[in-house]
């Protein structure tokens, strides 16, 4: 009888655990690509994106940086000034900056292109942490290479 309960509380205690896993949100399981970002500490739409890539099961950390400081680092990585957005993000050796999606940074991590990295300048409203995707402005992620050129890496038409 000893064995039996204690194979049924191991049962039910597993269960438990179970189920209790599968209601823990995205951050709290074993996370995907880690990037590390700096960003303003006061800005309010670089916190929306960096919440974005958690849900989508990346592992943030994020860095303050300021003004001319920030600048300084995004020029020394090979983001042309004409790129530049607000936060920027280094991941498995490339730079992203500003509101990238989601499904563009995977499809650069698995294409695995010679190039600096992605960036969506500015801050076109609908892009990711930009507000709603519905009624998004239009806009390009740009692919940047290693000669400070860009090429087209994917468009969004407004909605």
């Amino acid at each position: 009888m000893t064995k039996t309960l204690a194979s049924r509380r191991a049962v039910l205690f597993g269960s438990a655990t179970l189920g209790a896993t599968a209601l823990l949100p995205r951050r709290g399981r074993a996370a995907g690509p880690t990037m590390h970002v700096l960003k303003d500490p006061n800005c309010g739409c670089c916190s929306a994106w960096i919440e974005i890539l958690e849900a989508e099961g990346f592992a943030v950390t994020v860095e303050a940086a300021r003004g001319t400081a920030l600048t300084r680092y995004k020029i020394g990585k090979g983001i042309p000034i004409r790129m530049m957005s607000c936060h920027t993000g280094t991941i498995e050796g490339y730079m992203i900056e500003g509101h990238v999606p989601v499904a563009d940074i995977r499809r650069l991590l698995d294409d695995r292109p010679r190039a600096v990295g992605l960036a969506v300048p500015g801050m076109p409203y609908g892009s990711p942490g930009m507000g709603p995707e519905s009624r998004r402005d239009a806009y390009d992620v740009h692919l940047l290479l290693p000669d400070g050129s860009t090429e087209v890496f994917t468009r969004y038409d407004a909605a």
